[in-house]
């Protein structure tokens, strides 16, 4: 069935662009992802964490899951027996037409995770999984490789969420997504989980273990924990999902050497804390470290995941090796700095090289933090304060919050990207973006000051939280005085809504990306249902943003 559409309150008129009459573009109403129906049932709780797959490609997929062998093998516990966990894949959900099976052994050295790559798989195909062990079975999931290089597919449709935290509430984002059924894949632009204490004031669910994690049995508990969730689970079981993370996987306002939420006196190394951080993640996440799943290979994140002719995803990892951020306006010089990076001079070579080298009719960039320019004016001095602290950055002397977590506080990095971008001419980027807890539409100016008569570099279109606080939460009031503030400082941006919590789809076909913003109507009600807020789209060879008037629809079961 179709969902009601809620009015377009939070569209923004792009300043003097919005002078320009644009024309809705007619979306896709009949592409979907012709996805096999996934069998219900939850499986064995010898599997109570659920099944996922993750990272496809043309010919390849990786698989997850924990299995429990003993009472007593609880993540995190070191606890527990060898274990022998046999998998198989099938093209159809009874599985009579298996492809692939064999045996992974795992203990409690991996927290009892199995985590392996299938491979010699068909492209662009459906492919169901289930795991055994000593006669218990899984949940059976469902995964799909990616279209062959040569092959230029009709159309690719993606969720994307970000910033999940189970304190804060319910995963309906997850439940809502699941159940539209007309996905080719997840793509989750990270703080999949928060590292911190329980927050007794304003908790709807609690934290396991209670205490911020700090330790390697600390991080297994609590990605089991966010795994045991059912809406999680059943997101895993129907898409595969590729997954950056962001700061909360390891710890708030990380940066290579630390974090403004890590404190050396009382929590030990950063670097051991990073690094368990990153080992739970490596044996909990359905993602290819260092380009494999082989445990304790590296912790490199950044990668591609090629579809096909149609579309390349350059996924980007914004913690491990930028600079620290800007602490104070006294060293707001050091924003400008060119000796400092965001990327890392690696992963900003690799960045430039992958969109200059792609065949791909559109790049999308999977970016963990905003990358278009914002400025927030005009605010009183508490509201410009608790700004500030939901950007992570800081409040200037005249009072503007300054967005220096994110690519405003690196600027030379933004400068040496869009001018790759521009010089090489590298048309249809897109940047797919989380972390801010707002839903936001914008053009990428190369100059902010002479928008909309400069060019742009692609544009940005970023997801609300699943659950984190968003403005309002963060503001106790409605986000109004900051709206207006955001329309009058950044033209460049067409849509914002800073009070929802929500989850994006995004349609790529090869004349047009599409994305739709969806929200719920309640984090704290495990039933809240969801309804569609607005829709924009970017043409081919444009690097702007349009209008549109619906949302593409949903599979009815």
């Amino acid at each position: 069935m179709d969902l009601p559409a809620l009015p377009r309150r939070h569209a923004i008129a792009a300043g003097v662009a919005g002078a320009v009459a644009v024309t809705a573009l007619e979306p896709d109403r009949t592409s979907y992802a012709d996805a096999p129906r996934l069998p219900s049932g939850r499986g064995s709780r010898r599997f109570r964490h659920g099944v996922a797959s993750g990272d496809p490609s043309e010919s390849s997929v990786v698989l997850w899951t924990r299995v429990t062998p003993t009472n007593g093998a609880t993540p995190g516990s070191g606890r527990g027996p060898r274990a022998v966990v046999q998998w198989e894949v099938a093209r159809d959900p009874s599985f009579r037409r298996v492809v692939r099976r064999g045996r992974f052994v795992t203990g409690a050295g991996r927290d009892h995770t199995v985590k392996l790559t299938v491979g010699d798989l068909r492209p662009a195909t459906w492919y169901f999984y289930r795991f055994t062990h000593q006669g218990h079975r899984s949940r059976v999931g469902r995964t799909r490789t990616t279209p062959a290089p040569d092959v230029l597919a009709p159309h690719l449709r993606f969720g994307f969420v970000s910033c999940s935290n189970v304190e804060r509430g319910w995963f309906n984002a997850y439940r809502h997504l699941a159940a539209r059924d007309d996905l080719h894949a997840v793509i989750h632009l990270g703080d999949y989980l928060y590292e911190g204490a329980t927050d007794d004031a304003a908790r709807i669910r609690t934290h396991q273990p209670r205490k911020e994690i700090v330790s390697l049995a600390d991080y297994r508990q609590r990605h089991a924990q966010y795994k045991a969730d059912d809406d999680l689970q059943d997101l895993h079981a129907a898409y595969p999902m590729i997954a950056i993370w962001d700061d909360h996987e390891t710890a708030n306002d990380a940066w290579r050497d630390g974090a403004g939420a890590h404190d050396p006196s009382t929590e030990g190394s950063w670097a051991r804390r990073r690094a368990r951080g990153h080992r739970a993640y490596d044996e909990w996440m359905p993602a290819r470290l260092q380009g494999s799943v082989r445990l304790g290979d590296g912790d490199r994140l950044f990668r591609t995941i090629r579809f096909g002719r149609l579309a390349d995803l350059h996924l980007l990892d914004l913690r491990s090796q930028r600079d620290q951020q800007v602490a104070s306006m006294t060293d707001a010089a050091a924003i400008d700095d060119p000796d400092r990076t965001i990327t890392g001079r690696q992963q900003m070579a690799w960045l430039k090289d992958a969109l200059a080298g792609s065949g791909a009719r559109w790049q999308l960039v999977g970016n963990p933090v905003m990358i278009a320019p914002l400025t927030v004016g005009g605010l009183p001095a508490p509201v410009a304060e608790s700004v500030a602290d939901l950007l992570g950055g800081v409040v200037s002397p005249g009072g503007v919050p300054l967005n220096t977590d994110a690519w405003d506080g690196y600027t030379a990095d933004r400068r040496e990207l869009f001018d790759h971008i521009v010089e090489q001419g590298v048309d249809d980027v897109v940047f797919l973006t989380g972390d801010i807890h707002t839903g936001l539409a914008a053009d990428l100016p190369l100059d902010k000051a002479t928008y909309p008569v400069s060019g742009t570099a692609g544009v940005e279109l970023v997801c609300a939280s699943v659950t984190s606080d968003n403005f309002d939460e963060e503001l106790g009031t409605p986000s109004t005085a900051v709206e207006a503030a955001l329309r009058a400082s950044n033209p460049h941006y067409r849509y914002a809504n800073l009070d929802d919590h929500g989850y994006c789809v995004l349609d790529v076909t090869a004349a047009r990306v599409q994305c739709d913003w969806w929200v719920v109507a309640s984090r704290a009600d495990r039933t809240a249902g969801v309804r569609h807020d607005a829709s924009w789209a970017v043409r081919a060879g444009t690097g702007r943003l349009s209008p549109v008037s619906a949302p593409v629809r949903p599979r009815a079961r």
